[in-house]
């Protein structure tokens, strides 16, 4: 799963570029000039797709002859490195863990030959692709704060790298004086120990909501803003991927009660006919959502809003936005974590923090709730996906401890249609102790942060390689049936349509 910046995205890029220049304007969708960036990464990865030498001629996947091959620029040592550790596992013909291993760095393999890592064969559960794909992620994600609880001194101090020298003295300041400290401290401008003495003599701004009990213990202070969801009381606020539109109208409810005169933007994924074929209360909640002056868009790709016409002329009005438990969908016979799969979750949240650039305020916040346990949605996904498009990870507080937690939850798919809150079949599918609320701050640098890595999809012969999942027993016609299916499906997603 190789990323566009480690070589081999970049390289097909420009192998393409002369060959389907034709192309490029649709693949454009007439985008405004000041939006590419919000939709580039997703354009890229279509024409990836569409790129792949070992596909079948992408007519048949009802889009365009393809009309470049992709070319890998991996260093003669990165190879050699992948042929070893495939050759000390004995897995030197597994298409499917060299894919997962092309996703790594030159550095990430050089430590994984020192550590003597090796895939159980034997496992009952996993194949050997899964447990390397899953080995790599667990080591990613040693880095950083964990995907637990994470109070703002902790999130601050992962941040700038700060030494356990600081911890005492962050938590010895007043609500004022650590927000003070929080807003300002750059790593360079000033020392740490000089914005604390300025703190102390700095004046106390009782304008705004920030600058309520500025004597409170300041950790405790500013977690309870979190909790309480205390935000921006002008700015509009928008909701991604909720699925019968529970969530939005607790939100809308709770705004309407603080007197804020921003607008709530509630989005769903699916079309209104599909939601009114799975929840037969949908209409009196958009009822429910109007009345509290939110406007309710469907079939909202949330990596794709920058061609979405419903989101014209609302860049940089969005104070906050919301996304409850992502999920790029289940593909059957695959669990989440599958290398052949789990790419579509990682890119999920990669495009979608990049997509928001364009419509979020500087300082607004993005909440993203998943379970600290999730293997589709990894919290390393989330946190990643953010900083890479200067979004800064401020707290992560548990689910439960948030004001807004209490909605109906539901499944999100064709289950809802038959497993619904009111018939006492709530969403229970994971234990609600894990579940966390990740929230970010929007910081732009006023530098452009560069093109967003994606994880590169499975090649057509790949998928059609694969041992195991729903492939475990096809061989043949049949195998190379489901491999052409799949591709086509994920060639779908890629360009916005939703697909099960």
């Amino acid at each position: 799963m190789a990323t566009y910046e480690e070589g081999s995205l970049e390289a097909a890029l420009q192998a393409g570029a002369e060959a389907e220049e034709e192309d490029v304007d649709d693949d454009d969708e007439g985008v405004q000039e000041h939006l590419k960036d919000a939709v580039e990464g997703t354009l890229r990865l279509k024409r990836m797709l569409s790129q792949d030498d070992e596909a079948p001629e992408f007519e048949e996947l009802g889009g365009k002859k393809k009309k470049a091959k992709i070319v890998s620029e991996r260093s003669a040592e990165d190879e050699a490195k992948i042929t070893q550790l495939l050759t000390q596992w004995a897995l030197l013909q597994d298409r499917v863990t060299r894919h997962v291993l092309e996703g790594m760095t030159g550095e990430e393999m050089t430590a994984m030959i020192a550590s003597g890592y090796a895939p159980d064969h034997f496992n009952q559960w996993k194949s050997p692709p899964e447990l390397v794909h899953t080995h790599v992620a667990l080591t990613r994600e040693k880095v950083g704060p964990g995907s637990g609880a994470v109070d703002t001194i902790v999130a601050f101090r992962a941040r700038w790298k700060l030494g356990p020298e600081t911890e005492p003295v962050l938590r010895k300041l007043s609500h004022k004086d650590l927000r003070y400290v929080v807003n300002r401290f750059n790593g360079s401008e000033f020392a740490l120990e000089e914005l604390v003495a300025q703190a102390a003599t700095a004046e106390h701004e009782e304008s705004t909501a920030t600058g309520a009990l500025p004597d409170a213990p300041g950790c405790a202070m500013m977690g309870r803003f979190g909790r309480l969801e205390l935000i921006d009381p002008l700015a509009d606020c928008a909701v991604f991927g909720d699925a019968d539109l529970s969530f939005a109208v607790k939100l809308a409810k709770h705004r309407t009660a603080l007197g804020h005169v921003g607008r709530v933007i509630a989005t769903t994924f699916e079309t209104l006919e599909c939601l009114r074929e799975r929840y037969s209360e949908i209409d009196d909640t958009i009822k429910t959502l109007e009345d509290h002056f939110a406007e309710v868009f469907h079939g909202v790709d949330c990596t794709r809003i920058a061609v979405n016409e419903n989101f014209k002329g609302l860049e940089g009005k969005f104070g906050c936005v919301y996304y409850n438990f992502p999920h790029a969908g289940a593909v059957k016979g695959f669990f989440d974590g599958h290398p052949c799969v789990n790419w579509r979750h990682e890119n999920l949240m990669r495009l979608f923090f990049r997509a928001l650039r364009s419509f979020m305020k500087p300082g607004g916040l993005v909440k993203v709730s998943s379970s600290k346990q999730a293997v589709g949605i990894r919290y390393y996904y989330i946190c990643d996906g953010a900083l890479q498009s200067e979004f800064q990870h401020i707290e992560t507080v548990p689910f439960q401890e948030w004001h807004l937690s209490k909605y109906n939850r539901s499944y999100g798919d064709k289950r809802d249609a038959y497993r619904r809150p009111e018939k006492g079949e709530g969403y229970n599918v994971q234990r609600a102790e894990f579940d966390m609320l990740y929230c970010f701050k929007y910081e732009p640098s006023g530098n452009a942060p560069g093109p967003v890595k994606i994880r590169m999809p499975p090649k057509f012969g790949v998928l059609a390689a694969c041992t195991d999942g729903p492939f475990k027993s096809l061989v043949g016609e049949g195998k190379k049936a489901l491999a052409t299916q799949l591709y086509k499906r994920f060639v779908t997603e890629i360009s916005g349509e939703h697909v099960g």
